[in-house]
């Protein structure tokens, strides 16, 4: 940047704070105030180093603190006699990064810059110096705020090697930006997605709020996506191109699916653990135990009652409850052919990304958490095998598995976390090539725990105080992202900070829409064919 143009994107001096308070910055002009926004990204010109960092307060102040007791009315021309002497504008910013004579590389901010050093609105090449650029691993997300021209990219293989999420209230836009996530995981090939789509937004097709179509996967990226669909009727009315009826036979249901459905199906602590005695009891009979179970006559379940030393009303209030899972369309009794998880995993170890489109069924609570849970459980024990073979030595560790789940505190809420498969995979990071992107609008719902080992948070407008502390869970310097937070526009605007981020940054999100998916045909990055994509 030229003298003439670093001079006019000045904002002032810094007259004082420290680290863990953040700098004050002075304005030199009292209009810089009313053109600065809370996280505005900005540079700090120190003697020997560089610092980058974020506006998070702005403020008034008069170097008389008996002045606003003496100004009662307004004088004219007094405002321009006592600007920037008697009063003046202050900003707060939070320091995260510096570049200096030793690391020319961004690091963490860990001293401070001197007194009257010069605080400047960071230019494209800052963004650029601090977020890189697009390559085989970056994908450009959106723009720092008021910076139309600048792209923030974020590092997905970095982002693929924890589990992460995207937090926002209805309307925000984390779907679309998910789907830019999910796309560049796809074109990079940094990993494979599995998407548990509750609202059949990410497979083939979706509407936006005015109206208009949004691609999904498989549109963008032909035969390198598999849809599977439980509701084929549905899918055929929105003419959705599915490869695949899914199943779930009553044969691959264990007792341990049917422990997450406790509060959904209102089977009690007791009806659980009948669960597992039925099973072990019906293990040899050729009919699924459940299915054995739901038949008795009452004088059979009266003589099991007695034979398993069990409460015969605590079997009778489980037969009703379990009796609801017949009525999903997606049941069978057995599993056909291969069965759902096995073909679901087929496609993921020959790289193929898939989507699980739950039709109708999205918006039952029990059907999703059965199917989700059930599905992942048992691929994740695969990708458990494959990753301590492949440590003996013996087979090539298998491609990172990003597993996409929406409304995510149904599973990782306090009470429920500790039974289900996606609380085991958030906390052993990615042990076994396994990793969750979490899409919630309700963070508040989810164990504390499982929220401060997400390694990645992009978090659009929450209008909640618990959702906002929620995300913010183990995050350094929370209380100034807090005030971001809580200051960020409706719609296509987020915060995102964490393992993949070299710093918190507010974001406009890039419009998903035909210029994205020109960008996605970028040759270098994966030599997707046009014709498979468009054709």
């Amino acid at each position: 940047m030229n003298k003439s143009n670093q001079h006019a994107n000045q904002l002032g001096l810094i007259i004082g704070g420290s680290i863990s308070q953040g700098l004050d910055v002075r304005f030199s002009e009292s209009l810089n105030i009313e053109q600065t926004k809370i996280g505005t990204f900005v540079t700090i010109s120190g003697i020997n180093s560089k610092f980058f960092g974020t506006v998070t307060d702005l403020r008034l102040d008069a170097t008389d603190s008996k002045f606003s007791s003496h100004i009662s009315t307004n004088i004219p021309g007094l405002s321009k006699v006592l600007s920037d002497t008697t009063v003046y504008s202050l900003a707060t910013i939070t320091p995260s990064l510096n570049i200096s004579e030793e690391h020319q590389v961004p690091q963490p901010a860990k001293s401070l810059p001197p007194h009257f050093s010069p605080v400047f609105r960071a230019s494209n090449e800052d963004v650029a110096a601090v977020f890189g650029s697009e390559d085989h691993k970056h994908i450009w997300i959106g723009s720092p705020l008021d910076m139309e021209d600048a792209r923030v990219c974020l590092n997905l293989e970095d982002f693929v090697k924890r589990s992460n999420a995207v937090f926002g209230k209805s309307g925000t836009g984390k779907s679309f930006l998910t789907r830019i996530l999910l796309s560049g995981i796809l074109q990079r090939q940094v990993a494979t997605n599995l998407i548990f789509d509750m609202h059949n937004e990410y497979g083939w097709e979706s509407s936006t709020e005015n109206g208009y179509s949004a691609k999904g996967l498989k549109q963008l990226f032909g035969s390198r996506v598999t849809i599977f669909t439980l509701d084929k009727e549905s899918a055929d009315i929105r003419g959705i191109k599915y490869d695949n009826e899914a199943q779930i036979g009553f044969d691959e249901i264990e007792p341990e699916d049917i422990a997450i459905l406790a509060s959904t199906l209102n089977i009690t602590e007791l009806g659980i653990q009948s669960c597992y005695a039925l099973a072990d009891y019906f293990k040899k009979d050729t009919i699924p135990w459940i299915l054995k179970f739901l038949e008795l006559t009452k004088e059979e379940l009266n003589d099991l009652a007695d034979h398993l030393r069990e409460n015969t009303n605590t079997l009778e209030a489980l037969r009703r409850n379990l009796s609801r899972l017949k009525r999903f369309s997606f049941m069978a009794e057995r599993s056909i052919g291969k069965g759902i998880t096995t073909s679901i995993l087929e496609n993921l170890m020959d790289n193929r990304h898939v989507v699980l489109e739950f039709g109708k069924h999205g918006d039952n609570e029990s059907a999703y958490i059965l199917v989700a849970n059930l599905i992942t459980r048992r691929i994740h024990e695969e990708y458990r095998k494959k990753t301590e073979a492949a440590l003996a030595g013996n087979t090539d560790l298998p491609r990172p598995l990003v597993i996409t789940i929406e409304e995510a505190h149904r599973f990782l809420n306090s009470g429920v976390a500790s039974h289900t498969i996606f609380g085991t995979i958030a906390r052993e990071m990615r042990k076994y090539r396994v990793t969750l992107l979490v899409v919630d609008q309700r963070p508040s719902g989810i164990d504390e725990e499982i929220l401060s080992q997400i390694g990645t948070r992009i978090v659009c407008q929450l209008d909640n105080d618990r959702d906002i502390d929620a995300v913010l869970t183990a995050a350094a310097g929370s209380r100034n992202l807090r005030n971001i937070l809580s200051r960020l526009e409706s719609m296509q605007q987020s915060l995102m900070f964490g393992h993949a981020i070299p710093m918190p940054v507010v974001v406009k999100t890039r419009n998903y829409g035909s210029d994205f998916y020109s960008d996605i045909t970028l040759p270098g990055f994966g030599n997707i064919d046009k014709k498979d994509l468009f054709g």
